[in-house]
């Protein structure tokens, strides 16, 4: 009842906007005729598939005869008819936007949850480590005999499940529409499973290590499966806020985690039930999983690759939707969207195959692009964010918070202001724009490492100002790189290299994550805190460089007019 709630408040937001396009539709496209009304309803149906996700795919409905047509992207949005009217190009997309899909709320929610735990878990691992890692060195509270953990093995139990992430998003590259993508969440689960039960009950270090590291591989797995599960099994009118519940999801991870550490901080061992306590949630994922239907357009994208028989693959894309719609099994709504999926999909499958080599992303406009994604992902870890937050209980233990307790509910106290920063950051993007947000949050972002480089300097009789400084580096970060960078990468790249391009955006993401997070403890030690969150500070003010002179707005522009105005 909560997601339905939250959602519903997401779409009640976008109401005028949507109500003003229908009296803009209605007065200008009149048709007298009833046949032709249905079928401009179907063409326009039809279009609202094919334009997201393959905009030179297109139908046009001249009287009764509606046509097939290709374009290219950049004539999108001159369509005959629409010209002559006047409208400028963007109408296009307005007027496809106006379909909705009918569905049923209780059939959307748990192919959304069920992934979306994925994402839950990834985050949770962040929280419970700032908490481990302090019960782990505790002599007292540890339970073991090996708690006297060197630096480098530190950065090893805290970065394990990030280079396990950046090998399993590897795998998935290669394996994802092999297993496809419920399958790739069944087995990120039962990795989740394994990788938590295995550090939970380790006897000794090495054995911790591989079980962090198994719990990677399903983070890398979950995280290209689960945002991919979802886009293409959602109702398209309501796409972006899932997704975007999908990125809070981690967030609530993470609080969670801060939670259950806060809890368990004074047991002895607590540690272990602080990663232990993610396998019942993967297996709930694993159980949820199994309860859903595969993806309808992974079964068809089979289907076209020739993987099996193509009648059987359609068929059982059919009852997938039907199923995933709450709609009786093989009904002819669903049967009519599955032949519409199929027509773009056949085209845009054509299409791949001509596309270039893996240097292309590196060539001309798709350089551009690379290097302001690439940019900005790299830019988001190496100022320190992977540090702020797996070693948050220890910062803020050091800055004063001499009891381990008293520092995890203040862990608590960040993650709450995390999920706060982050829903504001959601709503309000497309209001204020990207590059307003990027340059006030990363100009926060270098004011508050700053100020934890002052403290630790000769600010060390004021344990407060470490707690603002990271308030204000949490806040910052939520409504800047936190979410904005990737979606500029989504937004950024051309069709043509869109994916390799992502793909090598989240390589980057995960390896210099696992890179800082190693490197903190052994840079503390050598540097100093004050002087490591000085070069953090430094690097930030780089970044905030990088912004303002190579990031541009991409607010209100549409993929193509990015494309062809900013990147040519």
């Amino acid at each position: 009842m909560a997601l339905t709630t939250l959602i519903s408040f997401k779409l009640s937001l976008l109401n005028p906007l949507h109500h003003h396009h229908q009296r803009i539709k209605s007065s200008k496209l009149q048709l007298s005729n009833v046949g032709i009304s249905h079928q401009h309803r179907m063409v326009t149906s039809m279009n609202h598939h094919l334009v997201p996700k393959y905009p030179f795919l297109l139908l046009s409905c001249n009287g009764h005869n509606p046509k097939l047509r290709f374009h290219s992207c950049g004539q999108v949005g001159a369509q005959k008819g629409y010209a002559s009217s006047g409208e400028e190009p963007q109408s296009r997309v307005s007027d496809t936007s106006t379909y909705q899909e009918e569905f049923s709320w209780s059939s959307v929610v748990f192919p959304f949850l069920f992934p979306a735990l994925g994402g839950l878990l990834f985050g949770y691992d962040i929280g419970a480590t700032s908490g481990a890692t302090i019960s782990l060195q505790s002599p007292e509270l540890s339970g073991i005999t090996w708690f006297n953990l060197s630096a480098i093995q530190l950065g090893l139990v805290v970065s394990g499940s990030l280079y396990g992430a950046l090998l399993g998003s590897l795998i998935a590259y290669a394996v994802a529409d092999f297993l496809g993508r419920k399958r790739q969440l069944i087995v990120a689960a039962l990795l989740y499973v394994l990788g938590g039960s295995i550090t939970a009950y380790a006897p000794e270090l090495n054995v911790l290590l591989a079980g962090r590291l198994l719990y990677g591989l399903g983070i890398g797995l979950a995280m290209h499966g689960a945002p991919l599960y979802i886009a293409e099994t959602c109702p398209s009118q309501i796409r972006g806020t899932l997704v975007s519940l999908k990125e809070l999801f981690i967030v609530l991870g993470i609080l969670l985690g801060y939670f259950v550490g806060s809890f368990e901080i004074n047991a002895v061992g607590g540690w272990r039930f602080m990663y232990g306590f993610s396998a019942p949630i993967a297996v709930l994922m694993g159980l949820g999983m199994l309860s859903l239907p595969p993806s309808p357009r992974w079964l068809l994208l089979r289907a076209v690759q020739g993987k099996g028989s193509f009648q059987d693959l359609k068929e059982k894309a059919i009852l997938s939707l039907s199923k995933l719609r709450g709609r009786p099994p093989g009904d002819k709504e669903s049967e009519k969207q599955i032949e519409e999926s199929l027509v773009s999909l056949k085209s845009a499958y054509a299409d791949q195959e001509s596309e270039g080599s893996f240097l292309e992303v590196f060539q001309g406009a798709n350089l551009k692009a690379f290097i302001i994604g690439g940019g900005l992902v790299l830019f988001q870890q190496i100022t320190g964010q992977p540090s702020v937050l797996y070693y948050a209980g220890p910062i803020l233990q050091s800055a004063g918070f001499s009891a381990a307790a008293d520092a995890t509910k203040v862990s608590v106290v960040i993650g709450l202001f995390k999920l706060l920063m982050t829903w504001i950051a959601v709503l309000k993007v497309d209001d204020l724009g990207r590059r307003p947000l990027l340059i006030g949050g990363v100009t926060g972002i270098a004011l508050s490492l700053a100020l934890l480089s002052a403290y630790y300097k000769f600010l060390g009789g004021f344990p407060l100002i470490a707690v603002a400084a990271l308030l204000l580096y949490v806040g910052s970060y939520q409504v800047s790189f936190g979410p904005i960078s990737w979606l500029m990468v989504s937004e950024i790249f051309p069709l043509r290299t869109r994916g390799r391009g992502i793909s090598l955006a989240v390589l980057t993401n995960f390896a210099s994550n696992a890179v800082v997070t190693f490197a903190f403890s052994p840079l503390k030690e050598f540097l100093g805190a004050e002087n490591l969150f000085l070069l953090f500070g430094a690097i930030a003010l780089l970044s905030l460089i990088f912004v303002i002179s190579s990031v541009p707005e991409t607010k209100g522009l549409s993929l193509e007019d990015i494309e062809s105005k900013i990147l040519k």
